[in-house]
C-alpha cells in the first residue's frame, strides 16, 4: 500500500496473519474481559507479537471497529 501522507510504500499490519488472527478473537475476548480499548489494544500487540499499530490507519480502524462493536 502507498501511504497517502508521505507517498511511501509501506506493508499494513492487516497483511498479517498474526494481526488477522488477533482481530478475529478480539471480538470474544472484549466480550469475555470487559477490556477497554487500552486493554484490547494491548491484547492485540501481544497475540500479534507487534509492539503498535496506532500508526497503521487501516489496522486501527479495522481493530477499533471491532472493539467498538463489542464494548456495545
Amino acid at each position: 500500500m502507498v501511504d497517502n501522507e508521505t507517498g511511501k510504500f509501506f506493508v499494513s499490519h492487516i497483511e498479517d496473519n498474526k494481526f488477522r488472527s488477533a482481530i478475529e478473537g478480539l471480538y470474544d475476548y472484549v466480550l469475555d474481559t470487559g477490556a477497554d480499548v487500552d486493554d484490547a489494544y494491548d491484547w492485540v500487540c501481544d497475540q500479534a507479537d507487534i509492539s503498535t499499530f496506532v500508526a497503521d490507519t487501516y489496522a486501527w480502524d479495522m481493530f477499533h471497529g471491532v472493539w467498538s462493536q463489542a464494548s456495545e
